[in-house]
């Protein structure tokens, strides 16, 4: 999944993207209503005046879309003094963001480095971020949890197996009585990146916005987990993620409950809300559009946002948790 991503030469976000929306293979919600964009810039407003923060940094900011239309909704005499920062390792994606933004933004390759220009003093956003990181995949069986792998052959096939029992990250996802046979995955990768720059954060909040559920509800009537690849707006499931391989998005759901874990040494107060929820405390929802965005049954109750308050001190006491 790492290199059918972001590999330098042939990974999909590095090289083949070829947008977001109608014209891309997947849509995201800020792109088929303003809402999203007005709700987070209401956040945003809200965390900047009690953290005292002016630096705004949106990670994986996609076409740039979401940043504009954040940066628009504040309000004019607190935009003027909003220093957006967007963290963005596709080139084909910053280019896009650079047309759409101009002088309006700083652009950075890592987290580490647009901390180290906020000095370490930020509000953070990020929307469908989390579920772009690579996952590691495992099956409950007789032998217990087991990772899974996969090889390509000559007529480049692929085929699924089982390594031997071993070691496992650390995930909540194990904990909960799943029946044999389930499939799971772990975003590791994102526990990995939040460990290399969450240190340096010293205040502000950060809200987490993606597709999910909690540990105990993530996997209910998904027996084989949540992988799947999207080409032309269309989903792939099964053995088809792994056709097309650079060509084509691969993502999973993310576990909130790990999440509020991996980041705790970090935060303070931790806010768990669905995105329906979200969006009808921080504006007035009337369009048609926006009403659909609010509605269980659809991206109101699928995705979920995590509001997050950075923690005093932590910075000084957490040289040890990862060693």
């Amino acid at each position: 999944m790492d290199r059918a991503l972001h590999d330098p030469e042939h990974g999909y976000y590095a090289r083949r993207i070829t947008g977001v929306g109608q014209r891309g293979d997947f849509t995201t919600a800020p792109m088929l209503s303003a809402a999203p964009a007005r709700a987070i810039a209401t956040w945003a407003r809200r965390a900047m005046h009690e953290t005292g923060c002016h630096n705004l940094i949106e990670i994986g900011p996609g076409e740039g879309t979401l940043a504009a239309a954040v940066l628009k909704s504040l309000p004019w005499h607190l935009r003027w003094r909003t220093r957006l920062h967007l963290v963005e390792t596709s080139a084909p994606l910053a280019e896009r963001q650079r047309k759409l933004l101009g002088k309006r933004a700083t652009w950075h390759r890592s987290m580490e480095d647009a901390l180290a220009a906020c000095g370490g003093d930020a509000v953070i956003y990020s929307n469908e971020l989390v579920d772009a990181f690579p996952v590691r995949r495992f099956k409950k069986t007789t032998a217990g949890w087991q990772e899974m792998a996969v090889h390509f052959d000559q007529q480049r096939g692929a085929h699924e197996s089982l390594l031997p029992p071993a070691l496992l990250p650390d995930s909540s996802a194990f904990l909960e009585p799943h029946a044999l046979g389930q499939c799971i995955e772990v975003h590791d990768s994102y526990r990995r990146y939040l460990s290399a720059w969450l240190p340096a954060w010293r205040s502000g909040r950060i809200l987490t916005i993606d597709y999910g559920a909690t540990a105990e509800k993530l996997y209910h009537r998904q027996p084989r987990g949540s992988v799947r690849a999207y080409l032309l707006q269309h989903r792939l499931d099964g053995h088809a993620i792994y056709d097309n391989v650079g060509r084509q998005d691969i993502t999973a759901d993310v576990n909130f409950s790990d999440l509020q874990n991996w980041s705790r040494p970090w935060v303070g107060e931790q806010k768990l809300t669905s995105f329906g929820e979200f969006l009808k405390g921080s504006l007035n929802v009337q369009k048609p559009l926006d009403l659909a965005l609010i509605e269980n049954q659809g991206a109101g109750g699928a995705f979920w946002v995590l509001d997050q308050k950075c923690r005093e001190g932590a910075i000084n006491s957490i040289a040890t948790v990862f060693e």
